[in-house]
Formats: C-alpha cells, sequence, structure tokens
C-alpha cells in the first residue's frame, strides 16, 4: 500500500518567494531593499515575485515615502502564514520516516 503524499503549494517551489515568505515568517515587516540585499535578487525579478504573493494574499504590501524616497514595506497575511506552514508540514511528508540523519 502505497502512501498518497500532500501536494505541495506551487507558489512556494520558487526558491525566491520561498526566501521572501521565510524572512516574513521571522520579520515583522521587511522592505524591499532589505529583501533584496538578504536575497540576492534583482530588483526587477523580487519586484514580480512580490507581485505574486501579494496577489495570492499571502503578504501585504504597502507603499509609501521616507522623505522623497519611495518606500516598499512587506507583512506576512495570516493566510500566508498558515500556507508557509502547511507546505511545510507537507514537505514533510516526503522525508523518509527515520528522517534524515
Amino acid at each position: 500500500m502505497s502512501l498518497q503524499l500532500p501536494p505541495l503549494d506551487p507558489l512556494l517551489l520558487s526558491e525566491l518567494r520561498l526566501s521572501i515568505m521565510s524572512i516574513l515568517m521571522q520579520e515583522e515587516e521587511a522592505d524591499f531593499l532589505f529583501l533584496k540585499e538578504k536575497t540576492s535578487a534583482t530588483g526587477g525579478n523580487l519586484s514580480v515575485q512580490i507581485d505574486k504573493l501579494s496577489t495570492a494574499g499571502y503578504i501585504e504590501v504597502e507603499k509609501g515615502f521616507v522623505g522623497k524616497r519611495t518606500r516598499t514595506a512587506c507583512k506576512i497575511t495570516e493566510h500566508g502564514r498558515q500556507a508557509f506552514k502547511a507546505h511545510f508540514e507537507a514537505l514533510k511528508m516526503y522525508l523518509p520516516a527515520e528522517g534524515l540523519g
């Protein structure tokens, strides 16, 4: 009898989106420059991936100004937090019963 493996969240299979979500699970808020520095992503790619996470309701994006400079801040939503946790619980099912080590 084979075990039915749970589906993984396709949105979180992207390395960059997973990195963004991982950072936001630890930080109350992270701005664009912080995320860019931590992920080593290009600005364009980071912007696209933030938009995808925002459209899915996983993060909230606030755009504003600090002085004359624009600032984009990201926060994880409760929906995003639950999706992240569910993804990792599902991922654990793909591991051997005795673990990795």
